[in-house]
């Protein structure tokens, strides 16, 4: 693989840490702002409303840019947020900057894998994506764990402050490594908007945010789930996080080897495990052992059913550009469905183990939505 190619999985991991750090610190901010731990929950739903937003907009603006110059414009504007971000003095404030980052974010996505296929040859593109995409595993492994502890010993703001130094130290060897090249080729937005009447691409759609929004809604508090119910010290939690990490690579690589044979299985397996997980760990939030059992087989069967997925969606309507940054801003939208309404139910007094219920809903939802597909193979 080229070089750059990890450089734009530097790019992905910086980015992505900054879109899970924020539960890692819900305690920090909730004090500096003087919200609650639900409020600012919702800052991890408008980073992920930036991305729905930002994903097809955007990316379909910067068409007539090269994707190299696009890469660095949505650098630059990613820093600007980021570092909004760091100087927040207020909660609103805080919020403007995570849409900013999320916007930036979701097209720096789908530039970043056009260029990793500009880079390899047509049978390496697969690899290429997966070390890509790669850096979205390795920042809820050690990302946001690195954050947490930025967090504790020096300060919140020291963990935006060096996402910006990950994303510049990226921008400026991306800006050497990546060549310049050619005006991306204009996507035929009036044929590929067909594939939008197929009422199986739109199922695969609603069985994708449910599953994100599934993992979301218990992801998004498990700082405080972990701490507060399930009794671990606040300097416990960035490993266990970091375990949960490990539990998303790991998963991922099962999946992404198995996903192209054995597509709906992994999707109904994964539900079923990940509706098991989340419904004992609403029953049994206080036992740490069950916690962090469940927080592992969380990790190892939500954000790694994406292979599963994608390959999913690609055999409904291909590889189009649209198609696969629409899927993209699903995606983005069941993290914004999960986290709100964990939030939502927090707020109502159900409790902090709310969200883990949530999720289970979540994940019924999803496997109910295989059910026509599996009638009309059966």
């Amino acid at each position: 693989m080229p070089f750059a190619i990890y450089v734009l999985g530097l790019m992905i991991f910086s980015m992505t840490t900054s879109e899970f750090m924020v539960a890692g610190m819900m305690s920090s901010l909730s004090e500096e702002f003087g919200v609650s731990v639900a409020a600012v929950g919702y800052l991890i739903s408008a980073y992920a409303a930036g991305m729905i937003i930002g994903g097809p907009l955007l990316t379909v603006g910067l068409l007539k840019v090269s994707r190299k110059q696009a890469l660095l414009l949505l650098a630059v504007i990613f820093l600007a947020g980021q570092t909004l971000g760091a100087l927040a003095a207020s909660y609103e404030v805080m919020m403007a900057a995570r849409i900013i980052t999320g916007i930036s974010s979701a097209a720096c996505f789908g530039v970043s894998l056009a260029i990793s296929f500009e880079l390899v040859s047509p049978h390496s593109r697969g690899r290429a994506a997966s070390i890509v995409l790669g850096g979205l595993m390795v920042a809820t492994a050690v990302g946001l764990p690195l954050a947490m502890l930025f967090d504790q010993h020096f300060g919140w703001r020291s963990s935006f402050w060096a996402v910006d130094l990950l994303v510049l130290a990226s921008g400026l060897i991306a800006f050497w490594v990546i060549p310049l090249s050619s005006r991306p080729e204009s996507i035929g937005i009036r044929s590929e908007l067909t594939a939008f009447g197929n009422r199986n691409l739109w199922a695969a759609y609603a069985t994708s945010m449910l599953i994100i929004g599934a993992t979301f809604a218990a992801f998004s508090y498990f700082s405080p789930i972990l701490v507060e119910l399930a009794g671990f010290t606040t300097g416990v939690v960035p490993l266990l996080l970091g375990i949960y990490g490990a539990a998303t690579v790991i998963g991922n690589i099962i999946t992404g080897r198995f996903s192209d044979h054995y597509t709906m299985p992994i999707h109904i397996i994964g539900l079923v495990t990940l509706t098991a997980a989340l419904f004992i760990f609403g029953l049994f939030a206080h036992n740490q052992t069950v916690a962090l059992i469940a927080v592992i087989v969380i990790g190892l069967v939500g954000v790694p059913l994406n292979p599963a997925m994608s390959t999913r969606i690609t055999r409904i309507a291909g590889t189009g550009t649209l198609v696969t940054t629409v899927h993209g801003s699903v995606i983005s939208l069941g993290v914004v469905v999960g986290s709100s309404i964990g939030a939502l139910t927090i707020d109502a007094g159900y409790g902090l183990s709310s969200p883990l219920w949530v999720g289970a809903l979540l994940a019924v939802l999803g496997l109910l939505s295989l059910f026509p597909f599996l009638q009309k193979k059966s």
